[in-house]
This record gives C-alpha cells, structure tokens and sequence, in this order.
C-alpha cells in the first residue's frame, strides 16, 4: 500500500508538471499575447489538477505538494514517516513530468531556467496563494470533500491571475520548473525566496484554519 501511494504522488505531481510546462510552451508556441498564454496556462494548470485529484485522490491523498503534506502532518492527520517519503518522491516526479514535458516538444531535456521571479510583492503573493490553497482543502474537506478536486482547481485558476506570482503555492513544483527554461519557468536562485514564503503560509495558515474549520463538538 505505501508503494502504491508514493507511486501515486510520484505519477501525479510528474503530471501536474507535464501540465503546467507542457501548457505553457504550447501557449508560447502558438501566441505572442502573454496574457492569452496565461490564460491557457491557467486553463490546463487547473484542468490538469481535477483529473489527478479525482484519480489519484483515494490512493495517496492527492497532495501532490509538500506544503500540503506537511500540512497534514502537523495536523496529526498524516505519519511522519510516510511525509518523509512523500516530499521526494513529490519532488522526483515534478523534474521527471518537466523533464518528459521538454520532450513532447522537442526541446532539450535539461534546462535552467532564467525566467526572474522574485520581490517582496511576489514573495507576499506566495505566502497568500499557499494560505488560500490549505484554506480551499481544509474548507473543502469540511464542507463538502467531494468537491474538493473541483474547488482545489478552480482556486488555481483563479489564482494564478490574481497573484503577482501566478500562485506557485508549491515546492515541489518550484523546483521542478527551475529545470525548465520556457515560460512556466522560474530562475533558480528564486526558488528559495519562494519556498521559504510558501512555509511562511503554511505556518500563518493552520492556527487559523484549525479555528475557523474546528468541528462543532469543541
């Protein structure tokens, strides 16, 4: 069963990645309007996380997203061996999904990107697009978790265009397109910046969603 689960985190964040770069190139390839291959990019980003989350959803939880694991983790709600395994694994299948992404379109496989994304507006628009991700699926999961697939992708498509980041809310995925110099990517002396903003989310994020979505018997 574990093996199953990583394999699951593994193939579904290899997936999102094909989405999100794949996408983006195309969009690149095929238009000079920047906001129209945003637009596209979006459209498959949040396509691409309703099939994964509903597929994958009952086999490893669909976090896909070390925030969100950890998340879980310091809800009590996932073991912390298993967050240990799951982080790399999340990690390893976004390079692969960049990496298989390059080659559907002909592109060398190794990059680096030098798309520069960085800044304290867009260092701020991580920390809110991180706490607006936990706050979708811990809402979701207390209200209605059937449509937390739908809700978790509607939430990045919208968010990717209001936020001056385009909403990475992800480790995983922002180290993953470090290795890709194409319009979904992002510098990799920037990553940092956008990790350590994306934990400051998770961290401001629980205390207050562990009150707004506290069950009715405490």
């Amino acid at each position: 069963m574990t093996a199953q689960r990583l394999a699951a985190e593994a193939l579904g964040t290899a997936l999102l990645l094909i989405g999100v770069v794949g996408s983006g190139i195309m969009a690149q390839t095929l238009t000079d309007d920047t906001a129209l291959a945003l637009l596209a990019n979006a459209i498959a980003t949040g396509c691409t996380l309703y099939f994964i989350i509903t597929v994958l959803g009952p086999l490893s939880g669909a976090h896909f997203n070390p925030v969100v694991t950890l998340a879980f983790a310091l809800k009590g709600e996932h073991p912390w061996s298993l967050t240990a395994a799951y982080i790399p694994v999340q990690i390893i299948g976004g390079i692969a999904g960049v990496w298989l992404g390059h080659v559907m379109f002909d592109l060398d496989i190794i990059q680096a990107s030098t798309t520069a994304r960085t800044g304290l507006n867009q260092w701020v628009s991580e920390v809110f697009a991180t706490f607006g991700l936990l706050f979708v699926i811990f809402g979701g999961l207390r209200s209605r978790p059937d449509a937390v697939p739908t809700l978790v992708a509607l939430y990045i498509t919208g968010a990717y265009w209001f936020t001056s980041s385009t909403s990475f809310a992800n480790p995983a995925v922002t180290i993953a397109r470090g290795f890709s110099d194409t319009f979904a990517g992002i510098d990799p002396a920037h990553i940092a910046g956008f990790i350590m903003a994306q934990l400051v989310g998770l961290v401001l994020s629980l205390p207050l969603l562990a009150w707004l979505f506290r069950s009715e018997s405490h």
